[in-house]
């Protein structure tokens, strides 16, 4: 089948990979320009963009679908039968929809009607359940609610961060979004629609990564790992934002909310219930580093006396 893939980050070239791997003919990529980022804040194509230059495949860079006009038409000589979405980034105008005979068909990394959005795999983690998953679905005018054409459920472990679990999506997914082409292909895809209700997962600001020391210690371990890597948990101490790793509940609750205790091989900082432990904290203008080298570097005061997370 005649494929113009559509997206941006790692994990959409991981299952671009995938695509490239299996029957089917990618003719095409879209994705988002080349961004500015780094030190240096020079323009880098997308990963996506640096697979397909790689092997050679066409590549197409609009700002956006809606106002790019030359895209509608370039997409047309294209030809494709359908176009699969991973994370692209970009809305897709309804007069665009009918451009693939089978439409375009989405890879979203949870199990829908549960977390349409722009936060799946953060909001799995952050609510605790056990399992998550992938489906692909093909893409209506509403926000995720599309006909599903497949899914997989996956298990979130209780160490996962956001990107350790994405990561293991991206792979699932990408043998999915396959198989989805396959059976569109063949004729043997069962569309199902959608309830109409479901839960949400909104974008993550700086805000929601706030740690709130007076929370339970399990929320606060399950809101570290679902915001790491981005935009990454943090708090203030002595007024200055810090940012924070993941941390690990231990067994004691001797500390008061936001008290730190510094020891050698370890920070420690209480919470409403059970302490945690600090895996890594990372200063403004510093590299994240190992929570007990910061630690050392506050000097010997008593064990949490005057030392706060705010």
């Amino acid at each position: 089948m005649r494929l113009v893939f559509a997206g941006t980050p790692e994990p959409a070239a991981v299952a671009l990979d995938k695509l490239l791997a299996s029957e089917h003919d990618v003719v095409g990529v879209v994705t988002r320009p080349d961004a500015r980022r780094g030190r240096g804040r020079s323009y880098h194509p997308s990963p996506v963009k640096e697979l397909a230059v790689a092997r050679g495949i066409p590549v197409l860079t609009p700002e956006s679908l809606k106002t790019d006009e030359r895209i509608r038409t370039q997409l047309r000589d294209l030809q494709p039968d359908a176009i699969p979405v991973v994370a692209y980034g970009n809305l897709v105008p309804a007069d665009m929809l009918e451009i693939p005979r089978h439409g375009w068909v989405n890879l979203h990394f949870s199990l829908l009607p549960e977390w349409r959005g722009a936060a799946p795999v953060q909001s799995a983690i952050h609510s605790g359940q056990p399992a998550t998953g992938v489906t692909t679905f093909r893409i209506d005018e509403g926000l995720d609610t599309g006909d599903v054409l497949g899914a997989v459920e996956h298990p979130i472990r209780p160490t996962d961060t956001a990107e350790d679990l994405l990561n293991r999506l991206a792979g699932v997914g990408g043998d999915l979004l396959v198989e989805t082409m396959t059976a569109l292909e063949r004729g043997s895809a069962s569309p199902k629609p959608q309830p109409a209700e479901g839960t949400y997962a909104p974008k993550v600001s700086q805000d929601d990564a706030r740690v709130h020391w007076g929370s339970p210690a399990e929320d606060i371990d399950r809101m570290a790992r679902a915001y790491t890597p981005a935009p990454g948990p943090w708090t203030t101490f002595h007024g200055q934002r810090v940012k924070l790793g993941p941390v690990t509940v231990t067994d004691s609750d001797t500390l008061g909310a936001g008290q730190l205790r510094v020891e050698k091989h370890a920070v420690t900082v209480g919470t409403a219930t059970k302490d945690v432990q600090l895996g890594g904290v990372q200063p403004p203008g510093k590299k994240m580093m190992a929570a007990a080298d910061w630690g050392r570097g506050l000097g010997k005061p008593s064990a949490g006396e005057g030392m706060m997370f705010e």
